[in-house]
């Protein structure tokens, strides 16, 4: 069976949208076109009703109430009214907020804004597996610890979080610190409920989940009720949380892809899984010095992050022009500098700059698992015969202790 090219290998940046979620979404965008806050007619009132639905279906995926979601325009608007709201709300409990040195940008980055209104920010280190344990979490809490933030799965090593440990751990420490994860790469992925962790907070976005780029939402516990101050003012939509007319085509888009993902997430689960373990085992069978980065078993299910030795990532993923991945190399940004993440683990600099993160999805095939293990292996092959380090490392040289004289 021919394999159409280019490969969409790339899951966890985002998601195509899935048929039926486009289906649902066309009416909204010409017959059903009202807007959600226009109570005096009925294409208003349609509006309104179906953005109703859609937050029950966003709400059930992880165990929450439609009346608990807040619509925002992406995960990274969630993430930011989440842990700047609530520091700014409860700012008179305390000055402290605790995270990870792993967490997205959009986490790490309005800690550091914070920071310079005064908050004082703790950003733990994780294990080499990229781990961070309850014990750890409790040990950094404080009185005036107003906020914790963990990530439900990390972007790009897929580790999963014990979240519901680290959230009691906390709250036994000190019961008023405010937990907040960013769900955005597990929900939908791995089973997640939000009575079950008994968090405060959780960021979701639709585009990671087959669903249109451009809505997220944030999960606000109602009770006990948990308050924010907004970012946006105007006209005090989302409760006085989130003011903006609602975009009704993507909620409504959210919605059903929030509704297929709880639906068919086992069995989904199940095949991606496999095809993960078809993909290693492909490689790491023809390929020697090969290393995945994060817990081997905690870890989201299409979610395979690897380091080739002796490859610089950028010349990889050139050799790999027919598959979309991407790399903790210095082509991903505009940064020379390999990925925060891997070297938050431990992990050096040379094989750091050598990762590839490979996101298996709902629409990737057997086929295609087997036609990208053989561009990778053909190109990490051809890549090392053209490296002096890697006929060294073959010579039993090790590379690590040679001093290097300067010319």
């Amino acid at each position: 069976m021919a394999v159409k090219t280019p490969i969409f290998m790339d899951n966890h940046s985002t998601t195509p949208v899935d048929p039926r979620v486009m289906e649902t979404m066309i009416p909204y965008f010409t017959q059903k076109f009202g807007n959600a806050a226009s109570r005096n007619h009925a294409f208003g009132w349609e509006a309104e009703a179906a953005v109703d639905l859609a937050r029950e279906q966003i709400g059930a995926l992880i165990g929450g109430m439609g009346k608990e979601i807040v619509l925002t325009s992406g995960a990274t608007e969630a993430n930011n009214l989440a842990i700047k709201g609530a520091a700014h709300f409860y700012k008179k409990r305390g000055n402290h907020i605790i995270t990870v040195e792993t967490e997205h940008k959009a986490v790490i980055d309005a800690c550091k804004s914070l920071a310079r209104d005064g908050f004082e920010i703790t950003f733990l280190k994780p294990s080499t597996d990229g781990l961070v344990t309850p014990e750890q979490v409790a040990e950094a809490v404080t009185d005036k610890t107003v906020l914790v933030s963990v990530m439900l799965v990390n972007n790009e090593i897929g580790v999963v979080q014990p979240i519901k440990e680290i959230c009691t751990a906390v709250k036994n420490k000190n019961p008023k610190t405010l937990f907040h994860t960013d769900a955005v790469q597990g929900a939908g992925k791995v089973p997640f409920d939000v009575t079950d962790t008994n968090v405060d907070l959780v960021a979701i976005t639709a585009h990671k989940m087959y669903g249109p780029k451009g809505v997220g939402a944030l999960w606000v516990r109602r009770k006990p009720r948990v308050r924010l101050d907004p970012l946006i003012h105007g006209g005090g939509h989302e409760r006085g949380m989130r003011s903006g007319t609602l975009a009704v085509p993507l909620i409504v888009g959210f919605g059903k892809a929030a509704e297929i993902a709880k639906a068919e997430m086992k069995e989904e689960n199940e095949r991606i899984v496999a095809l993960r373990k078809r993909l290693y085992d492909g490689l790491t069978s023809q390929l020697s010095d090969t290393f995945v980065n994060g817990h081997e078993d905690r870890r989201h299910p299409g979610n395979l992050n690897i380091s080739f030795a002796f490859v610089e990532g950028e010349s990889l993923l050139m050799a790999m022009k027919d598959v979309a991945v991407s790399s903790g190399s210095a082509c991903t940004s505009a940064s020379l500098e390999p990925s925060y993440v891997l070297r938050a683990l431990g992990v050096s600099e040379e094989l750091a700059h050598t990762s590839i993160r490979f996101g298996i999805g709902r629409f990737n095939t057997a086929e295609e698992i087997d036609h990208v293990t053989e561009i990778v292996v053909d190109a990490v092959k051809r890549l090392r015969e053209l490296s002096p380090l890697w006929e060294m490392h073959q010579e039993g040289i090790d590379i690590s202790k040679i001093q290097w004289a300067a010319h």
